[in-house]
């Protein structure tokens, strides 16, 4: 599935905005959450280090995974970084395909030594009938006893239904 994160920084309500797309349908991408943060909690978390930003920016509505938690702290690192003018990161779309992390680049297998088969054996050898005797001394298998038991009231008669 192809995701898509609309990250937003509102300077006048001091607030981080991000919003999560989903491609719900052929090309066409379907809102499904918007989640706003206090700019002075990511700010705070900022500082505290990467799990704090993890903490602070997942929600009950909002749960992407680790994969793409990273790139998103990363676009809001950027944007909180007092060196760039606000000017510059007024926002990014961060865009995500499920398949480019499932699809693995498969490999050939490669061939340690080349084994070779000795002769097959007599295919008559292979298809003998002989059953061992030793099955026929095997006692009969026992009837199981179920721990549940039926009642003779409980029978039912056909004659009484009819």
């Amino acid at each position: 599935m192809k995701q898509k994160y609309m990250i937003l920084k509102n300077n006048e309500k001091n607030e981080l905005i991000i919003r999560e797309f989903a491609e719900l349908d052929k090309e066409v991408l379907s809102f499904l959450c918007e989640e706003r943060y206090n700019g002075e909690v990511i700010t705070a978390a900022m500082a505290q280090g990467r799990n704090a930003m993890f903490t602070a920016l997942r929600t009950q509505n909002m749960y992407p995974p680790g994969l793409y938690m990273d790139k998103i702290i990363e676009v809001v690192k950027a944007m909180y970084d007092p060196e760039k003018s606000d000017t510059e990161n007024p926002g990014a779309d961060i865009f995500f395909n499920d398949m480019d992390y499932l699809t693995k680049d498969s490999r050939e297998p490669e061939i340690l030594e080349e084994i070779i088969d000795e002769e097959p054996e007599d295919i008559d050898e292979l298809l003998d009938d002989d059953i061992e005797d030793d099955f026929d001394d095997k006692e009969a298998i026992d009837p199981f006893n179920s721990p549940l038991k039926i009642a003779d009231d409980d029978v039912l008669d056909v004659e009484d239904d009819v």
